[in-house]
């Protein structure tokens, strides 16, 4: 008589109970299952999770435990070397077994594989899982057998398998944990310190149930509209899914078949929306194919780019702090450390300026927006700054530098976003909002500005810059 099998559930960024296959392998297969999430941040360096990130995490954990109580299971925390970790618990629950779902950042994949053939030599049953994309990296190549590098051709080569992909629904209920101590959640020490996350706290919801409803609310109010309204950073009119997908407390499988549930095809007016959730994709493929440009540009031309000498810190510190002198890029700046987040278009419009009109080396940025983003993603980061830097994978050209007064003028017309995070330019009329040192004393003075006092002026000016920016990329092109 064959004896009950007990399995472990290692659990990374996969924080969720439905759309989960290597949840649904274990429950299905064992007796008993422990669900176990092991905190190791020292195995990611250089990129540990952020201050934003933990802060998130310690909510997910939470809530996620909270929902495998209800099913009758729990969720186990442990600390400490991975694979040390796994074998130890396996050792006292008497596990046989070890599930998860794959990571794809290159210091987890080269980790997950180690742990693999060690934990095999232990007598270990190992099985992995894709939860986190659509397609694996290794299955969608070019006609030649290569990786793709431009998005447009990535996307033909997706898009009609989009129907194809449907999600697994959560088990009903759940085999019970094996008794196991673990560790207090608290132990971890995610939670600031000092109490700077109030703007998170009221601005979001982390969890599994938190993710399906604002999917649901979105694809119902605000999917239809998305292609005129996400480029408009004073309403809500992108999903704000990205902070979900990446902790997998909703997985891109669900999303499309939410989408589906509502529309007849993935064509029409909610493409463009779709084409986001296949562009992050697209992040994550070019990050397995290509684990250096994390840190080093795609483009090998921009090794020899001449960035800006900041000795002291001073541009970089202004940029940080939303205090630039440039109304729409200071206004995104705070938000993001008010959040946790930025709107989509006004991440691009910091990014080209901290690139092209400070000329500062965009792995600096890609470092403070880790630390600061809710939804700090190491392909997306890596894909967008590359992007807006002009020097990765289906790159802006460097010589495509945004003008943030008229993007702001365009997308912001009103100045609701700018008054809303430079509440010191809230009585600027709106023709001069976006570009305060262009108006006259006069106005200035009505509106309670003291240009250098309340609000700084520009650190750099936008037109010689840019001349300074287009100069440099000159100086490494190739004839």
């Amino acid at each position: 008589m064959r004896v009950p099998e007990t399995g472990i559930l290692w659990l990374r960024r996969d924080l969720r109970l439905a759309d989960n296959p290597a949840l649904l392998e274990a429950v299905t297969t064992c007796a008993q299952v422990l669900p176990l999430y092991i905190h190791c941040p020292g195995e990611e360096v250089p990129w540990t999770p952020g201050a934003a990130s933990n802060w998130w995490l310690h909510r997910s954990l939470t809530a996620l435990d909270q929902s495998l109580r209800e099913r009758g299971s729990r969720l186990a925390i442990e600390r400490g070397e991975s694979l040390e970790t796994l074998v130890r618990v396996a050792r006292g629950v008497g596990a046989t077994r070890v599930f998860w779902n794959r990571l794809y950042d290159p210091a987890t994949r080269e980790r997950d594989a180690r742990i693999k053939v060690a934990l095999r030599g232990q007598g270990l049953e190992c099985r992995s899982h894709k939860a986190a994309l659509l397609f694996e990296p290794w299955e969608v190549r070019t006609g030649a057998g290569e990786s793709y590098r431009v998005y447009s051709a990535f996307w033909r080569r997706c898009a009609p398998g989009l129907r194809e992909l449907v999600p697994l629904a959560a088990p009903e209920g759940l085999p019970p944990a094996p008794e196991y101590p673990g560790t207090d959640l608290g132990v971890l020490g995610l939670l600031p310190r000092i109490p700077w996350d109030q703007g998170l706290r009221e601005r979001w919801q982390p969890g599994e149930a938190a993710a399906l409803a604002r999917a649901r609310s979105f694809i119902a109010q605000g999917l239809a509209g998305y292609g005129q309204q996400r480029d408009w950073p004073a309403i809500a009119g992108t999903s704000s899914l990205s902070p979900y997908l990446h902790f997998g407390e909703i997985g891109p499988r669900q999303v499309l078949a939410l989408i589906a549930e509502q529309h007849v095809d993935l064509q029409g007016p909610v493409e463009a929306y779709v084409r986001e959730i296949l562009w992050r994709e697209f992040a994550y493929h070019l990050l397995y194919h290509f684990p250096a440009t994390t840190d080093q540009p795609l483009d090998p031309r921009f090794t020899r780019f001449p960035w800006r000498e900041d000795r002291d810190g001073i541009l970089l510190r202004a940029w940080q702090r939303g205090r630039t002198g440039i109304p729409l890029v200071d206004a995104g700046m705070r938000e993001l450390w008010r959040t946790g987040w930025m709107h989509n278009r006004v991440r691009m419009v910091v990014a080209s300026f901290f690139t092209k009109n400070l000329r500062l080396p965009w792995q600096q940025g890609a470092r403070w927006f880790w630390d600061t983003l809710v939804d700090a993603d190491l392909a997306s980061n890596t894909l967008g700054w590359q992007w807006s830097a002009g020097c990765g994978a289906d790159a802006a050209p460097y010589f495509r530098i945004f003008n943030p007064v008229r993007q702001g003028e365009r997308f912001d017309p009103e100045g609701a976003y700018v008054r809303r995070w430079c509440p010191e330019l809230a009585r600027l009329p709106a023709k001069y909002v976006h570009q305060p040192w262009s108006a006259p004393a006069p106005v200035i003075q009505g509106a309670g500005v003291r240009l250098g006092l309340d609000y700084p002026h520009p650190v750099v000016d936008l037109g010689q810059s840019r001349a300074q920016a287009l100069d440099a990329f000159e100086s490494i092109k190739v004839t």
